[in-house]
């Protein structure tokens, strides 16, 4: 019977959550590309100025 509690328990607890609107799950999810878009932008140039500078050392 444990498990029947457990969904009840599940069930009260959605009721606490505080979803966001469509206006903030917008604004959101915009953000959360930008910011994944200039991380990988500048891990690439980091990535490519390190590279070059490994090469002159090596050659």
């Amino acid at each position: 019977m444990q498990i029947i509690q457990y969904l009840r328990d599940t069930r009260a607890e959605f009721t606490h959550i505080s979803w966001p609107t469509r206006h903030q799950a917008i604004i959101f999810t915009a953000l959360v590309i930008a910011l994944s878009v200039l991380t990988s932008v500048y891990l690439g140039v980091a990535d490519t100025i390190f590279s070059s500078v490994l090469k002159s050392f090596v050659s």
